[in-house]
Formats: structure tokens, sequence, C-alpha cells
């Protein structure tokens, strides 16, 4: 489990890749490396990872993961190069205070940045996901305006959903710009996104209720929501049946 408050960008320093997968080093990693242990996870762009190798001092302290197919089918890793920069965060401890959102560290999907506008010292930028399909199905249920969205691993504040056209904005202050790579993609880029898992398991425990599955507790409160709407339903129509006389 991890938080989506950034805490350090590493570097890519060397990718090697085969039928399998890929193998990515990350460098100048030091500062998440500490406490670090073969096996640990680390998210990487919001990705979660496992280190397979590490070393705290050489080139400022690098470790090694490996990245499946599906990983790289995913999320935006497939495409980083030599050189770029990624977000990292190490996943949560018991013993921290919780700052941003539950994020799982399991992408999505990805979006493109399709704008920018700066406002003052912030930055807006909006972004658009690709057409849902049968395997891939829409985020968009999960996005509303004010809730929770992780874009490359940071938590961030969704200003703006438009459904019509798979598009939703957020807004980085200048603290945030400088702590994470978002401000540096170019429009176009793709960007690796994350919804908030709370969505989805209120969503599979309504369509439960609904279908005749789900707790006692939570089909009663479908069922009463349902009765309050045919209520309301029935008291409009006998409204608009008197206003006809």
């Amino acid at each position: 489990m991890f938080t989506g408050l950034i805490e350090h960008l590493g570097t890519v320093s060397s990718i090697l890749r085969d039928a399998g997968g890929c193998t990515l080093t990350i460098s100048n990693s030091a500062l998440v490396l500490g406490d670090c242990h073969i096996g640990d996870s680390i998210a990487v762009n919001g990705a979660c990872l496992t280190v397979t190798q590490f070393d705290k001092e050489e080139h400022g302290g690098y470790f090694k993961v490996w990245l499946a197919n599906e990983t790289l089918d995913r999320t935006d890793l497939g495409d980083r190069k030599v050189g770029d920069q990624v977000n990292l965060e190490r996943a949560m401890g018991a013993h921290v205070r919780f700052g941003g959102h539950f994020v799982q560290a399991h992408v999505d999907a990805t979006a493109v940045i399709v704008r920018r506008e700066c406002d003052g010292d912030s930055l807006r930028l909006w972004f658009q996901l690709p057409e849902s399909t049968a395997s891939r199905p829409s985020l968009l249920p999960y996005l509303i305006p004010k809730g929770y969205v992780a874009i490359d691993g940071a938590s961030l504040t969704l200003t703006e959903v438009n459904d019509a056209e798979r598009t939703f904005g957020v807004m980085l202050i200048q603290h945030t710009q400088e702590k994470i790579t978002l401000p540096t993609k170019a429009d176009g880029a793709q960007v690796n996104i994350e919804v908030d898992m709370v969505g989805k398991y209120v969503e599979k425990s309504v369509i439960a209720a609904l279908s005749g599955g789900g707790g006692d507790a939570l089909r009663r409160l479908v069922q009463k929501t349902v009765e309050g709407v045919m209520a309301r339903e029935r008291v409009s129509s006998l409204v608009d049946d008197v206003d006809d006389v």
C-alpha cells in the first residue's frame, strides 16, 4: 500500500529487454534505499515493483526491478529512456502519517496529456483517457470532481471531469511541481493512471446487491433507495395529472 506522496526522483540508468519483459535500473535513489531489502516494493511512476538488486552507495544508490510484459502493456514504463527521471515511493509504513489516499500502485491504464495552462504559480493539466473496450472498461465512473486520482503515482485532486470528451483535469501547486515528474512531460505524453479503489469496491457491492447477492444490510439500503425513487416518481406523476386537469 502507498500514499501517493512522492518521496524522491530517481534516474533511469539502464534498460535491458528480452521477450519476457524488461530489467530497469534506477540510480540516484539512495534516499529510498536506507531501509531497503531484496523483495521490497517500490512504486516507480505509480507501478508497484519488486526490488531484485540494490546498492545504497554505487551510482548514488541504485536498485533493479523486473517489468513483466503486463506491466509494460499497462504503464508508460516501456517508453522510459536512459536519463529519464521517475517518481519513487516506498511502501507505506504503519508508523507514518497517511497524507495522500489509498494507492495500490496497480496502474489501471494510461492517459495522454492534452493541454496545460498556468494559473498564477500553479499549473493546470488536462488528460484524455483511451476509448473503453471489453477488456478495459472506462475509468470515468470512478473519477469525480474533488475526488482522488493517482497520476504517475502522485496523489492528486481532480478539478474537473468531462465524460463526453473522456477528459479530466488537475492542478499542481508550485511545491508539487518541484517534487514530481509530471510538469516536465510534454503534451501528448502518456501518464499512468490509478483510480480510487474505494469507488471500485462500492460499485461491485452495489452491483452484487442489485443482482441478489451482497450482504443483507446493503440489499436493504438499495431496496430503500429504489423504493424512495419510485415513490417520488409516483408523486411527480400525480402532480402532472392534477396540472392537466
